[in-house]
């Protein structure tokens, strides 16, 4: 199935909407990283668009201490597919990745 084709003016719209999306993101990593934000404070924003659509491996990822491997590890002992989303964690897995990241 092709592509849909849209007008210029579309097309920019949808790369500037794609390029603030991916720059909250970046925030929201960012603050994780430097521990402004907890982990549980995050995933209790699981419904803003922005943090549910993000990949739990990339959540993970970005808490200090969690490498390739013990984030593969942690979603492995939780559970959780490797290319899951946020919004796509069952209420069991939400609380025991909350559990998990709060150690």
């Amino acid at each position: 199935m092709p592509a849909p084709t849209m007008t210029p003016e579309q097309r920019a719209a949808a790369l500037e909407k794609a390029r603030i999306v991916r720059a909250k993101r970046s925030e929201l990593t960012s603050k994780l990283s430097m521990k402004m934000i907890t982990p549980a404070e995050a995933l209790d924003q699981v419904s803003d668009p922005v943090v549910g659509r993000m990949k739990v491996k990339s959540f993970v990822g970005s808490l200090p201490g969690y490498g390739k491997v013990k984030t593969e590890n942690l979603m492995e002992s939780l559970g959780i597919p490797a290319d899951r989303r946020l919004q796509g964690l069952g209420a069991k897995q939400m609380a025991a990745l909350k559990e998990a990241l709060s150690e």
